[in-house]
């Protein structure tokens, strides 16, 4: 299963961790289908998707997700800046 298949599997924290594991298993096995390799480059990416991403779903013909919980999603991301 590859990791765009995987996000449909995740459902409690340990799906989230095996996903993320998986992401990395990615990147480290399969550079060259990543556009965005670099962290600086990871996070723009990120940030612009997230703008777009209304967009994204209607292209897919899906809905738009109404519950996320997007203070838990930074405090995510600002956790891992400096957690070892």
């Amino acid at each position: 299963m590859n990791v765009e298949e995987l996000v449909e599997s995740i459902n409690t924290k340990e799906d989230f961790i095996s996903f993320v594991t998986a992401l990395i298993n990615d990147l480290k096995n399969n550079p060259d289908t990543w556009e965005n390799r670099t962290l600086f480059n990871y996070l723009e990416a990120l940030q612009s998707w997230t703008e777009d991403m209304d967009g994204y779903y209607y292209n897919k013909n899906i809905s738009v997700p109404k519950d996320v919980n997007w203070k838990f999603f930074a405090n995510i991301l600002i956790a891992a800046k400096s957690y070892e």
